[in-house]
């Protein structure tokens, strides 16, 4: 969720890495999937489909300072990145959040620690902004672009559109100083517009911007029998055969998107507008470990932690086959190190088909989410990325300007020199 910009500095920290078996990041989810929103394409409203027995979905103050204090206390990390998420946060109120901070700076003991809000933004007030500007929450906002487009899909309870609550929220921020990224959902329809969405975020001041593909399948028998509404993760190595939902978006309608994106951002806006979908591919380029999970080699470091304390291997992966143990009865690191979850996150690069393998752009890449990996190559192989058509057109199509990137900071120029760059030949004069 925290986003930073593009510098060296930045891409030499996270190609040198840490040590993984010593870090991890909890996302914390303390109202469960409760939401005062219906959004259409929303993948965890379903979930309380799987909490039946949950009266509120609210997390206890018990397991709240078991979190705090355990995730402190993890060795190997000296700096602690809290981030809240949902449903949405929001509805446990501000005094839950005041108590969190008082916590950290009990258990704090001289550590950084940061904190991260995903919210819808329509119950930002100024009382919010003022706390969250006060203690240096990062928000990031959901907002899909413009009204036609935000409002297809993202409505409230009653069906109604949802921007101008979410427009007034953002306001709010930015006239409170609050720092704030936005996370925009790309749809099936939404993909065929990506300068009306991209000149919207730049028309609203908007400099940090990360866009999420929508993939969701229709749901199986399995899943309708737990009362869940989309089909759960695939297995990989076996045949996932259920159709995508019809807001999903097209693999390379995607990739087309990010393309349109991108020749005018990498033209105009480099060093002004943060994208982190191009910063994510630059250090790929770069020959860095990835900073997402999606696009990691092997995955299994991030995991949930639900209302109820339980920790589950994946945002993606809320099922009861997939919960670790509860927060209050164990350590979050040994659970996550537990031969189960390393298992987990080895899956992911050890079920790549073979296709995957021998691509040019597999450094980039890594065979993405494992949730979408439902599609089968020309060679009938499961476990093929249902958007691999739209990241390798996408990634092959910005190679040549990656590499200059590359080049560019390897030498400590700054990135934005490729704006002058691409003016003409695509080669970087290096100082003598």
């Amino acid at each position: 969720m925290s986003i930073r910009p593009i510098n060296a500095d930045r891409i030499k920290e996270d190609v040198s890495g840490t040590d993984s078996m010593q870090s991890i990041h909890v996302l914390a989810k303390p109202i469960g999937p409760l939401c005062n929103l219906n959004c259409t394409y929303c993948f965890y409203l379903e979930k309380k489909a799987l909490f039946a027995e949950t009266e509120n979905y609210r997390m206890s103050d018990r397991v709240l300072e078991a979190f705090v204090r355990k995730y402190i206390c993890l060795s190997g990390m000296p700096e602690i990145p809290f981030a809240w998420q949902g449903g949405e946060p929001m509805l446990m109120g501000l005094d839950f959040f005041r108590k969190a901070v008082r916590l950290q700076n009990l258990y704090g003991h001289g550590k950084r620690i940061t904190n991260a809000l995903q919210t819808n933004g329509t119950l930002l007030t100024d009382e919010w902004c003022d706390f969250l500007a006060k203690n240096h929450f990062l928000v990031g906002l959901s907002l899909d672009g413009p009204e036609d487009i935000h409002n297809r899909y993202r409505v409230d309870g009653r069906g109604r559109g949802t921007f101008n609550a979410v427009l007034k929220g953002l306001k709010l921020m930015e006239k409170h100083g609050v720092e704030y990224n936005v996370l925009a959902c790309v749809t099936r329809e939404s993909a065929h517009r990506p300068l009306d969405v991209y000149h919207f975020f730049k028309e609203q001041g908007v400099k940090f911007i990360q866009f999420i593909p929508i993939v969701e399948r229709m749901p199986d028998d399995g899943a309708r029998a737990r009362g869940l509404t989309l089909a759960e993760p695939p297995v990989m190595g076996a045949a996932n055969p259920t159709d995508v939902t019809p807001w999903s978006v097209e693999p390379e309608s995607y990739g087309d998107f990010l393309i349109g994106i991108f020749e005018e951002w990498v033209r105009t806006d480099v060093g002004e507008i943060f994208i982190m979908n191009f910063e994510w591919a630059l250090l790929g380029w770069m020959g860095g470990e990835a900073a997402v999970c999606q696009f990691s080699r092997q995955c299994g470091r991030s995991v949930i932690l639900e209302h109820d304390g339980g920790l589950y291997a994946c945002d993606h992966f809320v099922y009861p086959q997939y919960l670790l143990g509860n927060i209050l009865s164990s350590d979050p690191l040994r659970l996550v190190n537990s031969p189960e979850q390393i298992a987990f996150g080895k899956r992911k690069e050890a079920a790549l088909p073979q296709y995957c393998r021998d691509c040019e752009v597999l450094f980039a890449c890594r065979g993405e989410c494992t949730k979408h990996r439902f599609a089968t190559t020309l060679t009938n192989e499961p476990g093929l990325n249902y958007l691999c058509a739209g990241y390798k057109k996408f990634f092959r199509h910005i190679n040549k300007y990656m590499k200059a990137m590359r080049q560019l900071l390897e030498n400590n120029l700054p990135v934005s020199y490729i704006m002058d760059a691409v003016k003409g030949p695509l080669v970087i004069k290096l100082r003598p």
